[in-house]
């Protein structure tokens, strides 16, 4: 059974930062591409961003200059740092792995941005 546990979420003011990680553990053969994704009250979800194995990122242009994705392939570990967070950042944030050619997800973590 293959698990991704997020950590790091919770409150924070405006034009504060947070660090998300998100490990993946159990029977893993294969770990390719690994991103976070949110959704936020009402909203349906949507990328955040995205890595390869291979440290090549994608970012949904909200978040472009402000959050950073990167990975750890000895820890199986995938992070998003968040810089200059705003009010419309509030969501459940996501994590997403390819494990073992499936797709997989994490519970969520909750990022509230207070104004």
């Amino acid at each position: 059974q293959v698990q991704l546990v997020e950590s790091g979420g919770g409150l924070v003011q405006a034009g504060g930062s947070l660090r998300l990680s998100c490990a993946a553990s159990g029977r893993i053969f294969s770990l390719n591409a690994m991103g976070w994704y949110r959704q936020g009250p009402g909203k349906q979800r949507e990328l955040v961003a995205t890595i390869t194995r291979g440290d090549s990122a994608n970012y949904a242009d909200s978040v472009k200059g402000r959050f950073t994705i990167s990975r750890d392939n000895a820890k199986n570990t995938v992070y998003l740092q968040m810089n200059s967070l705003k009010p419309e950042d509030t969501a459940v944030y996501y994590c997403n792995a390819a494990v073992n050619y499936y797709d997989y997800w994490g519970q969520g973590t909750q990022v509230t941005v207070s104004s």
